[in-house]
């Protein structure tokens, strides 16, 4: 098997850290970060980052780690990845996994582009993409996290039968990244009528971000899955 092509770091548009970390936050991102993170370069191999577990689940920008730890908590049987470009939120996911005593969660400081196309093809059972930043002006919209590459990427890490779902409270982001989703090759669009996205899934974790309602619209929900 050949290597993946190494490729240049991406730039990371906005900030990626803010507020200074609390004195426990820093602790764990020096001791913990370093054993719940994965190297940065060759293929990953999510069984043995995570092994003896059911199935497997990314989220993308997981922000606070809210839901992210949420959804660990609630199936200690599911392995879980998260990536987060921001330090802030990188360093609340790892008190989350400290105060729970998460063994299912492994997280990254990077840019999930990169991370993505080193890891397996039909890999995971549901990828998340919750809220991300919108780059609402037309202008800056090349550098919305969904594109037809990245969509692309969804469908080739999801196992056949495995689902993806994006969110977005903001509709210039809706409007561009639904069409997008909808064509890429191997998603199907789960919704059959208007309240299959306008209503908050079953499964759904509430975050505080989501419950601010800073967007210009309510939260929509593109579930779509593996055909």
């Amino acid at each position: 098997m050949t290597e993946p092509k190494r490729s240049r770091a991406r730039r990371l548009y906005g900030r990626t850290s803010g507020h200074r970390l609390t004195k426990r936050q820093q602790t764990l991102v020096d001791v913990r970060l370093p054993t719940l993170r994965w190297p940065d370069e060759g293929r990953l191999d999510i069984h043995s980052l995570l092994p003896g577990h059911d199935g497997y689940a990314l989220e993308i920008g997981f922000g606070a780690a809210e839901h992210l730890i949420g959804q660990a908590r609630r199936a200690p049987g599911i392995g879980f990845l998260g990536i987060e470009p921001f330090l802030n939120g990188v360093a609340k996911a790892l008190v989350g996994i400290d105060s729970y005593g998460l063994t299912n969660v492994r997280v990254k400081r990077s840019d999930a582009r990169d991370e993505m196309n080193r890891m397996p093809s039909a890999g995971f059972d549901r990828i998340f993409l919750l809220f991300p930043d919108p780059w609402p002006k037309k202008r800056h919209a090349k550098r919305r996290f969904v594109q037809p590459d990245t969509a692309e990427e969804f469908a080739r890490l999801l196992k056949p039968g495995g689902r993806l779902r994006v969110a977005t409270d903001v509709r210039a982001y809706a409007d561009h990244a639904l069409p997008i989703l909808i064509g890429a090759s191997g998603l199907n669009w789960t919704a059959t009528q208007a309240s299959d996205w306008r209503c908050s899934p079953v499964d759904h974790i509430i975050t505080r971000y989501q419950s601010k309602r800073l967007g210009d619209i309510e939260p929509v929900f593109f579930d779509f899955v593996k055909g």
